[in-house]
């Protein structure tokens, strides 16, 4: 990430940035085709890494991309460290496979350590090889991300299963999530080592998404608080879900920013949220970002940065991930809104 976009990110969460900006989430799904190399090369080549990333800083400096030289194994990282299959393939991110089907074989899992178990010490060792890269371009890999507690839960033996056993064994729920909750802080202290400069963590979790209130405040609430108890002037989570029952409760979260699914109205979300959380989003990931037209694009964008009513705490993006398929016009498009906001 470039000096000047970290500096804007924390004027932002401070409330004091006059312009509008925009930041995308990018990884593995979508700087390989965009850039019409092969993912499975993208994945295990540092240096076509590196030079992938560069490209797309150099070629769209108006866009913060973010995290920022994520090494994204797709969803395979965590997971893999309990053991999980990995299938891997030339043009898309690897896959994972469960292996409990049920809550009741959770002491088959055992608790993975980052430094030796599954993906994560490659993708230690790539972070090692990137960092001394990315200095010698005046940036720094200023944040680390890691899937949350109950993705990673719902990756070892799948989402149905998952909720299925939080209503049944409330107990072997707790002994999960402590687990994987565990799992998420070690991992995300494990690359703050290899990567001092760090500065922000990044939390993905939709599954959160998926409760009513009352199993919310149970088995997620401050399990992620606990993750977001670390220490990081920049705190953010992922949730493009368009369920609202967490969302009140995201500044006891302790969170900076917040990424939202396009289906949810930014008026609506300020009114939840209230003014100390950046909202990071809402175009359509989908309809609009892959399948829309150029101006198409440049409308949604002006009707987030509309709806947004000039609060500093906002940053223009998609309500969700960046997926695969999103055309340069998309980018053009974006950066054409904001800076005709600014010009405003």
């Amino acid at each position: 990430m470039l000096p000047e976009q970290w500096n804007t990110l924390k004027r932002l969460i401070r409330g004091e940035e006059t312009k509008v900006n925009t930041a995308l989430i990018v990884d593995s799904p979508w700087i390989p085709p965009f850039l019409n190399i092969s993912t499975a090369e993208y994945l295990k080549n540092p240096t076509l890494h590196f030079q992938s990333n560069m490209k797309i800083i150099r070629e769209y400096p108006e866009i913060i991309f973010f995290p920022g030289f994520w090494v994204e194994m797709g969803m395979a990282a965590e997971p893999s460290g309990y053991g999980t299959p990995v299938e891997y393939y030339d043009n898309q991110p690897p896959t994972i496979k469960h292996i409990i089907e049920d809550i009741s074989e959770i002491d088959r899992l055992k608790q993975p350590n980052p430094a030796r178990d599954g993906l994560m010490p490659d993708i230690l060792k790539r972070y090692k090889e990137l960092r001394p890269l990315v200095r010698a371009e005046g940036m720094d890999i200023n944040i680390i991300a890691a899937r949350g507690p109950m993705t990673l839960a719902s990756h070892l033996m799948g989402v149905t299963n998952f909720l299925v056993g939080l209503k049944t064994e409330p107990e072997l729920t707790h002994r999960l999530m402590k687990m994987t909750t565990e799992t998420v802080i070690q991992w995300l202290k494990a690359q703050a080592e290899v990567l001092p400069e760090v500065q922000g963590i990044f939390v993905l979790d939709d599954i959160m998404g998926f409760l009513c209130d009352e199993d919310y405040l149970e088995f997620a609430h401050d399990y992620f608080k606990e993750i977001f108890s670390l220490p990081a002037e920049l705190k953010v989570l992922h949730n493009d879900t368009p369920n609202p029952v967490s969302f009140k409760y995201l500044t006891d979260l302790g969170i900076d920013m917040f990424n939202f699914s396009h289906q949810v109205p930014i008026p609506d979300l300020r009114q939840l949220v209230g003014d100390k959380i950046v909202l990071m989003g809402n175009i359509s990931p989908l309809d609009i970002m892959v399948n829309g037209s150029e101006e198409e694009v440049y409308a949604a964008a002006n009707t987030c940065i509309q709806q947004n009513g000039g609060n500093p705490r906002f940053l223009l993006s998609a309500g969700g991930g960046v997926s695969m398929g999103t055309p340069e016009s998309t980018l053009k498009g974006i950066i054409r809104a904001i800076n005709d906001a600014n010009r405003e």
